[in-house]
C-alpha cells in the first residue's frame, strides 16, 4: 500500500470530533498513534534495537504516557528538549546538538543519559564535565556518511559543506577511548532499502571504529510506519549488523511515531475573488504549517481534490500579511462559504512543533482524541503566549 492509501484511513477521522473543536486546532488521535507504536514495538521485539522518539518531530507530551509504554526514550536536539524528555517521558534521554555552549552542556548533562558531540573539539572540551557528572552518561560522536539519497537539499545532512557530523579525516589519529558510540543520520522519509545503501557506505568509511563501540545510532528519517515500508527488511538489516559487530543499535524515528495521527481543523473566514475564488482561513501556512512553504508540499484535505477535480476550485490562503501565505489550490463538490470547516490531514508531526505567533496569529489549540473515545483539550493559547515570547 502507498502513503496515499494510508491517508484514506485518516479521512475517517470522526466528523463529530472535528466539528466540536474551536478552530484552529490540532487534533491528535491516540488510536492512530498506537497503531504506529505497535509497528515500532514489533521492530524492537524482533531486533532488540532501542527505539527513541525524536522530539524535534513530535513533542506533544500529553501523549507521552502512551508512547512511553512502547518506546525506550527520546532523542533531544538540545537541553530544553532533553529536560522535557526527562521530566515528561521518564525514560532514556539521548541528546545531540551541532554545538553546545558552556551553559547548554551543563543543562544537557543534568538531563541526559547519552550525549553526542558533533566535533572532536567539542568532545575534548566537554568530556571532563561529562565524566565528572554524578550521573552515568555515555558519549557518542556523530559522523557524516558522505552520501544520501535524500532529494530535497534542505533536508540532506550529507551534502558537501554540511555542518552535521565528522568526516573520516577528523577521526584519523584520534584516541577514541571514552567514546561509547557512533551516530549517523542520512535519511528523510525513506524506506529500508535506502538505509541499506547508506549503511554499506558507513561501514566502508567508519568500519574500523565500530568494534570498539557499545552502540551505533542509525539516526532518524526511517518511515517505518508507512504502509509501503519494508519492516522485515529493516529487521534483517539491524540483526545482520548486530551479529556482525556485536553492538547495540539505536533508531530515532520522529515522523514515523506520529505519522497520520493528527489533523489540523480550520474554518473559512471569507471568500474573495481575484482572477479566481480565494478562501481565507483562520489558519496559516506560514505560522501553523511552515513546511508547506519550506518543503514545499500540498497537504490533503478531507473531501477536497486537485484543482478542477470537483466543480468548485478555490485557492486557500492564510490570515497573515505574508503575500505568499498560500496553502494551495483545491476543489470541492459544493461551494465554500464562511463558517465551513476544513480538515488538513497528517499534521501531527513537525507542524505542531514549528508553529509561530507571526503577525500575532493565535496558535492552534491542541486536542487529544483518546483511546477511550473522548476528546480533551491539552493546550489552548492566547495573547499571553504571544506576549511572553517577545
Amino acid at each position: 500500500m502507498t502513503m496515499k492509501m494510508h491517508l484514506e484511513e485518516q479521512k475517517r477521522f470522526p466528523k463529530s470530533v472535528t466539528d466540536s473543536v474551536e478552530t484552529p486546532c490540532f487534533v491528535v488521535s491516540e488510536s492512530m498513534l498506537r497503531r504506529n507504536l505497535e509497528i515500532l514495538g514489533h521492530v524492537k521485539k524482533k531486533t532488540g534495537a532501542k527505539v527513541l522518539l525524536a522530539l524535534k518531530a513530535f513533542a506533544t507530551y500529553e501523549t507521552f504516557p502512551l508512547l512511553s509504554k512502547y518506546l525506550d526514550g527520546i532523542c533531544a536536539s538540545g537541553p530544553m528538549e532533553a529536560r522535557l524528555g526527562r521530566e515528561e517521558f521518564g525514560k532514556e534521554v539521548h541528546t545531540y546538538a551541532p554545538a553546545y555552549s558552556d551553559k547548554d552542556i551543563i543543562e544537557a548533562i543534568r538531563y541526559s543519559d547519552v550525549i553526542i558531540f558533533n566535533s572532536i573539539a567539542q568532545w575534548k572540551k566537554y568530556r571532563g564535565l561529562v565524566k565528572e557528572s554524578k550521573r552515568k552518561i555515555e558519549v557518542g560522536l556523530r559522523v557524516n556518511p558522505g552520501r544520501s539519497t535524500v532529494k530535497t537539499r534542505l533536508y540532506n545532512p550529507t551534502l558537501p559543506g554540511s555542518r552535521l557530523g565528522m568526516l573520516p579525516e577528523d577521526l584519523e589519529g584520534e584516541d577514541l577511548a571514552g567514546v561509547d558510540g557512533i551516530h549517523f543520520h542520512a535519511l528523510c522519509e525513506q524506506n529500508a532499502a535506502e538505509l541499506a545503501k547508506v549503511l554499506r557506505l558507513f561501514e566502508r568509511t567508519y568500519g574500523k571504529y565500530i568494534p570498539q563501540m557499545k552502540w551505533i545510532n542509525f539516526g532518524g528519517g526511517h518511515h517505518i510506519t508507512r504502509k509501503d515500508y519494508d519492516v522485515e527488511l529493516l529487521v534483517r538489516i539491524v540483526n545482520r549488523f548486530k551479529e556482525k559487530y556485536g553492538v547495540q543499535v539505536h533508531l530515532e524515528p520522529g515522523e514515523a511515531v506520529a505519522l497520520y495521527s493528527g489533523v489540523l481543523v480550520a474554518t473559512v473566514l471569507d471568500i474573495i475573488h481575484n482572477k479566481l475564488d480565494i478562501a481565507i482561513l483562520d489558519t496559516s501556512a506560514e505560522a501553523h504549517m511552515p513546511d508547506v512553504l519550506a518543503s514545499p508540499y500540498r497537504p490533503e484535505i478531507i473531501g477536497a481534490g486537485k484543482p478542477g477535480e470537483h466543480k468548485y476550485t478555490y485557492r486557500l490562503g492564510g490570515m497573515t500579511c505574508l503575500a505568499g501565505d498560500v496553502i494551495g489550490d483545491y476543489s470541492f463538490a459544493t461551494k465554500l462559504k464562511p463558517g465551513d470547516r476544513l480538515v488538513f490531514l497528517d499534521m501531527a508531526h513537525y507542524s505542531i512543533v514549528k508553529t509561530t505567533t507571526f503577525n500575532g496569529i493565535r496558535l492552534p489549540s491542541i486536542a487529544i482524541y483518546g483511546l477511550d473515545g473522548k476528546l480533551r483539550t491539552a493546550k489552548s493559547f492566547g495573547y499571553e503566549d504571544y506576549k511572553r515570547r517577545l
